[in-house]
């Protein structure tokens, strides 16, 4: 038996390590990716005398996904937990403290915003416009308009956008309430009669328990035990060109012909092979756009005077090239004990790339210069990494929910095809172990063994 898993990403690889755990030996399992490594958007590098992650850092720890894969991969005493330091906003040429309870930087309340917006804004939050929200039951709109209708333009830019171009390296107004903020999206379904109300009805309470976790040696040592466990055919640096449906199975050029198929592929790839075997799927992948990113990892001399604070998020409109900094060594206590400060500078956001036409000396100097200038202090890194992300993110557009519903409805039935990646029901590293988890479970169901 012979199954292929199109697409080397953690998506990818849950997929191939959870069928080997149902079909076992006897399944040649082939995993094929374009791109000369595995792992997708999970990369990590070396700076500063150990690893760093040069794309996603955290997960979070709130959900059982990673958590429970690290259990099973025997790597517990690789989990770590950031030290429980708040970030800081830099907006109108000064830093301010991210404010507290908000959901996706959506207030529950108009104080925590003051000194981050004006008071006229602080007094709009507070006096929430009686008029009916910009809200269809059922329906579907962008973050920008939902919140800026009630909120005002300085709540969107300075508050919301940081946070949303964290997660998606996008903005309000290319991501869409019911996909990325789905709890919201139900209680304003349910009539919550404003949006400062809808957001206290699903803030989780409040709690000491640590939000995010990550890998003491980077998520190289999540990929390595996965393939490991795993043990699959690597094939690297060559991408799939055609899938077709063949006798008893399908047609994987230029794999030739398999029993089954799992495509943990970027949405516009998993488009072009879905062409032909489910046009409907294809022509709603086709309509998910992607956003670029480049990431500037700097190690700076270990007394270089940081704010003690886990980051700096830059709002919409701010005179500066990078979007957000990550101060790696005052968020995560084992980075603290290296013999240099590290930290993470953030370029990109949809609709916004042109930074990603800078060279790297150009990324790194801007890194430098904007680092300089949040923090009023001399920024003179020892050493960098640049790394890009072309197309990393999927944006989870207004309408993105439907779009996957029509999607996974068009291949229910191709026996033996399956579906995954951060595409389908979120961006974050849990939200794709459970993608490769159920695409595995579908497969597994079909074939006999």
């Amino acid at each position: 038996m012979r199954i292929a898993v199109i697409g080397g990403g953690v998506s990818g690889l849950v997929a191939a390590y959870r069928l080997r755990q149902r079909l076992g030996e006897r399944v040649d399992i082939v995993v094929l990716e374009q791109s000369a490594r595995t792992g997708g958007v999970l990369h990590t590098g070396e700076l500063g005398g150990g690893p760093v992650d040069l794309g996603a850092e955290a997960f979070v720890g709130r959900r059982p996904e990673v958590l429970d894969l690290m259990h099973e991969l025997g790597l517990d005493d690789q989990l770590v937990r950031p030290a429980g330091k708040r970030p800081l906003v830099w907006a109108r040429g000064a830093a301010h403290p991210l404010p507290g309870r908000t959901l996706m930087g959506i207030p529950s309340d108009a104080e925590s915003l003051r000194g981050l917006i004006d008071d006229a804004g602080v007094h709009q939050v507070a006096t929430e416009p009686e008029r009916p929200l910009q809200w269809r039951p059922g329906g579907d709109i962008d973050v920008r308009t939902l919140v800026a209708d009630r909120f005002g333009t300085q709540v969107v830019e300075r508050s919301v956008d940081p946070l949303l171009g964290g997660v998606y390296a996008g903005i309000s107004a290319s991501i869409g309430v019911r996909a990325a903020l789905p709890a919201l999206a139900a209680a304003l379904d349910d009539g919550a009669p404003s949006l400062t109300d809808a957001v206290r009805r699903v803030l989780p309470a409040p709690s000491s328990a640590p939000v995010f976790g990550g890998l003491r040696d980077g998520y190289a040592a999540l990929l390595t035990a996965l393939t490991e466990a795993a043990r699959p055919r690597l094939v690297t640096a060559l991408a799939a060109t055609r899938l077709a449906r063949g006798s008893g199975g399908w047609v994987v050029d230029p794999l030739g012909a398999v029993d089954a198929v799992v495509l943990a592929t970027p949405a516009p790839v998993t488009a072009r092979l879905l062409h032909y075997v489910a046009p409907e799927a294809a022509r709603a992948a086709a309509g998910i756009e992607l956003s670029s990113s480049a990431l500037v990892a700097m190690a700076l001399p270990r007394d270089t005077e940081l704010p003690d604070n886990s980051g700096i998020l830059v709002a919409t409109g701010e005179p500066l090239g990078a979007k957000a900094f990550t101060l790696s060594s005052r968020k995560w206590p084992h980075l603290a004990e290296r013999d240099v400060a590290l930290v993470r500078a953030s370029f990109g956001r949809f609709g916004d790339e042109k930074s990603l036409s800078w060279t790297d000396d150009e990324l790194v100097t801007t890194a430098a210069d904007d680092l300089a200038t949040v923090t009023g202090i001399p920024i003179t890194p020892l050493a960098t990494v640049v790394q890009r992300w072309p197309g990393g993110l999927p944006q989870y557009a207004p309408g993105h929910a439907d779009r996957i519903a029509t999607m996974e409805a068009a291949v229910a039935d191709l026996e033996g095809l399956a579906l995954a990646g951060a595409y389908l029901h979120g961006v974050g590293v849990p939200a794709c172990v459970a993608s490769g988890t159920a695409a595995a479970e579908r497969i597994a169901l079909v074939l006999p063994y």
